[in-house]
């Protein structure tokens, strides 16, 4: 019988622990991962040069997430990062921002931020911006570090059980146990031994990160939670020689930019950048093989990449977003033998495939060896690549080269975090008992929000 039960350890789990401990709670805490410790997350991949697919995925699952395993960086500011502000208000997030960023640095984060101050190169980058029919959003950048951020978690990983925090490895939680339209425990299985057990709690917290987003989607529609389909991002991961990109690294690290390319006029915005970055593949349930960047403080490489996501809405009778972009995910999976996709710019404006050869001899040295020479374009649909290929040439105002023929697409990239779960203000359900935090409960993208998101139910179960 445990007082909280947290299933995932990403930040909104994170800091919900945190806080409960901050705010003098005694409650007995557990906490449920999939994946493994913070110093028991290792990619195969870095020393055998293939992805091994390993189950539980460890970029995607463990300890910290699958965020702070791809570049590490903290957005400051409550424009950027999902619809949490709709719920709590800008100036309530923005105050927690900064309270969550002063764990982070007292647990060893870089004090430096970048794109903090606003400089007559900044606003020049701003009037192109416009210029190109883009909003370019302000919003300065802690960059933790793929590697700095593994010593900050495992110092919040060790502080946690010090002060008494259970957790459990190697746990997944299958279902929820619900008596009289209150859930009172959860369903796990252990991949040990393969043994099931029934955990009982006061409370349960679902912070199942953005690979649990389809999980909690089908425990939402099992159980009657109030949700509601969101949007589901779908698009690539661009990349590029870093002088190219020199004017947004130097002077915003992540220039974040979003527009209305015609003619569906859909949200296209570019996510994730890497300054001197690498092209890194997730795999997520059943295999699926999706693209990311990461982004180290010490250990670079001759290009950055960024995300291109496009914003899929979908009104009635369709309600299966997630299901959706997995769908497209595996169709690309398919063309690329279970690898990611590349493909170079001008081969898609020439209507033609990429091969091999000519990537051999490209400015443009891709940082994902075992990615496949290909045609994105026959998987995607038509209005995503539409939206990508107007938005890249927007950029390409901002950025010249930015749309050059060597430019390099990778696919498929999908953010799963489309459900919404409601709730009020308290963070409640419409099932008594049951909180859902972070990335998969659709309402935060990204570590800081989902640490947010956590701060703010663990002072209310404090208080209880």
């Amino acid at each position: 019988m445990y007082d909280v039960v947290i299933v995932g350890c990403g930040p909104a789990g994170i800091f919900t622990a945190l806080e409960l401990i901050r705010k003098g709670s005694k409650k007995k805490i557990l906490m449920i991962e999939k994946g493994q410790s913070v110093e028991h997350r290792r990619c195969p991949k870095e020393i055998t040069g293939k992805c091994c697919h390993c189950d539980p995925c460890n970029i995607t699952t463990g300890f910290s997430g699958a965020g702070a395993f791809s570049d590490g960086k903290l957005s400051l500011s409550s424009s950027v990062g999902g619809a949490l502000p709709e719920l709590l208000g800008h100036k309530t997030v923005d105050e927690l921002i900064k309270y969550a960023d002063s764990i982070y640095l007292e647990f060893g984060a870089d004090t430096h931020i970048e794109g903090e101050s606003e400089t007559e190169e900044i606003r020049n980058i701003r009037r192109r911006s416009i210029e190109a029919g883009l909003q370019l959003v302000n919003c300065p950048i802690r960059h933790l570090g793929t590697e700095k951020a593994h010593d900050i978690y495992l110092a919040i990983e060790k502080y946690l059980i010090a002060n008494g925090v259970e957790i459990r490895f190697g746990y997944e939680c299958n279902d929820v146990i619900l008596q009289n339209k209150k859930c009172v425990g959860v369903r796990v299985h252990k991949y040990l031994d393969g043994g099931e057990e029934e955990i009982i709690a006061k409370d349960i917290v679902i912070a199942a990160g953005r690979r649990g987003a389809d999980w909690l989607e089908k425990i939402c529609a099992k159980y009657d939670i109030a949700h509601h389909p969101g949007p589901v991002d779908i698009g690539v991961r661009v990349e590029v020689r870093n002088e190219v990109m020199d004017l947004l690294n130097k002077n915003l690290y992540e220039a974040k930019l979003v527009g209305y390319p015609g003619p569906f006029k859909d949200k296209v915005r570019t996510f994730c950048q890497n300054p001197g970055g690498f092209v890194a593949q997730e795999n997520y349930d059943g295999d699926l093989a999706v693209v990311n960047g990461h982004s180290y403080k010490e250990r670079k490489s001759e290009n950055t990449n960024v995300s291109i996501l496009c914003s899929h809405n979908f009104r009635e009778p369709f309600d299966q977003p997630i299901l959706y972009a997995q769908k497209i995910g595996e169709l690309t999976n398919m063309l690329g033998n279970g690898h990611i996709l590349v493909q170079r710019f001008g081969d898609i404006l020439d209507g033609k495939r990429t091969w091999q050869q000519e990537l051999d001899r490209s400015n443009v040295v891709p940082t994902l060896p075992d990615a496949v020479a290909g045609d994105i374009t026959a998987a995607l649909p038509y209005r995503t690549m539409t939206d990508i290929i107007a938005f890249i040439k927007a950029v390409d105002h901002v950025v010249p080269g930015f749309a050059s023929s060597e430019t390099l697409l990778y696919s498929p990239e999908i953010k799963f975090y489309s459900n919404k779960i409601k709730m009020d203000t308290n963070l409640t359900t419409n099932v008594e008992g049951l909180y859902c935090l972070g990335d998969s409960s659709g309402w935060t993208r990204g570590l800081m929000m989902a640490s947010v998101m956590g701060v703010v139910l663990g002072r209310r179960l404090a208080k209880e």
